[in-house]
């Protein structure tokens, strides 16, 4: 996430794919299905564990022991705070500003003379 969006945090948000960091399941790779603010736990899809009678339920996860992937830019809000924090416009260049620093770099790719050919000793 860092690389992507330039920002070292962000709330997690259903719908954010996140890396367990602590745990049996370290490692574990998923989206947030649901999020217990009274509680404050995160339940991510396919983390679950059986119960006695075989019912399945998932398994209540403290968000400072994940880390977010993937960012799920649906929400208006969130792109406009990610955009306020200046994270959006380094990830994603603009065509021109990609456009304007070719131009430079065919500018600088001029043929450099020899040092041989400029008559030196």
């Amino acid at each position: 996430m860092k690389t992507r969006f330039k920002t070292n945090s962000a709330n997690v948000r259903r719908g954010d794919t996140v890396r367990l960091l602590r745990g049996d399941r370290k490692g574990f790779e998923g989206k947030i299905a649901r999020i217990d603010r009274k509680s404050y736990r995160i339940f991510v899809e396919g983390i679950t564990r059986d119960r006695a009678d075989g019912t399945a339920i998932q398994i209540p996860i403290h968000p400072s022991k994940v880390m977010i992937t993937n960012l799920n830019l649906d929400d208006k809000w969130r792109r406009k705070t990610l955009e306020r924090k200046g994270a959006l416009l380094e990830a994603e260049p603009r065509k021109e500003k990609v456009e304007e620093q070719m131009e430079k770099t065919e500018e600088t790719e001029e043929p450099i003379k020899d040092r041989n050919e400029a008559g030196g000793s």
